[in-house]
């Protein structure tokens, strides 16, 4: 009995931290309550505080499981590119820089959809540090994207990159019903790729 108990309660985690995910890269840390990301995981309110000490904490988690499925997305592609570095860049710029992606927050790049929430966290709160090693992760996979021999040219230039593709998709967010939306997206991505891509 007590074997099913566990093995429920891993489930009912599993179904928090991945509705929770997608709900605060939706409608923001602050947007969602603890009983909407308890129903967004079929579960009732009351069932929260056995899963986690606080909304902080599940924040923390959440962010934390929305980088690592990115990070799982981006080591996919630059896999299929194998080792052509400017192939590699494509397969993380083109799908990035997309409609879908901007329309879809709640499945798309946390480093995108939850910078701002973050950026106003206090800097005690564990979702900063969620944020920040989650960003670290997927600069290290930009950087196997640099064609060049010295590890801090490399850094620089993801650094440059991913933040050419998060501001892309924010303001392309923020204006979404004006062409200038497309714009920014194809502008960073002819940019990053050249002008005959996309």
């Amino acid at each position: 009995m007590a074997r099913a108990s566990r093995e429920q309660a891993d489930k009912n985690r599993e179904a928090i931290e991945q509705a929770s995910s997608r709900l605060f890269r939706e409608r923001g840390l602050n947007g969602v309550s603890v009983a909407e990301l308890m129903a967004g995981a079929g579960l009732t309110h009351g069932g929260f505080y056995g899963h986690f000490a606080s909304k902080d904490a599940l924040a923390a988690q959440a962010c934390k499981r929305a980088f690592e499925e990115a990070t799982g997305r981006w080591e996919r592609r630059l896999g299929r590119a194998a080792g052509d570095q400017q192939a590699m860049l494509a397969n993380l710029v083109e799908p990035y820089l997309t409609r879908a992606h901007c329309d879809n927050p709640g499945e798309g790049c946390a480093a995108a959809s939850l910078a701002s929430d973050v950026a106003r966290e206090p800097a005690d709160k564990p979702v900063r540090l969620a944020y920040l090693e989650g960003f670290k992760a997927l600069v290290g996979d930009m950087e196997a994207t640099v064609a060049s021999d010295s590890a801090e040219t490399r850094h620089k230039e993801a650094l440059i990159r991913m933040a050419m593709l998060v501001g892309a998709v924010t303001l392309a967010r923020a204006v979404e019903g004006d062409t200038i939306s497309d714009t920014i997206l194809n502008a960073v991505r002819e940019r990053l790729l050249g002008p005959s891509s996309g």
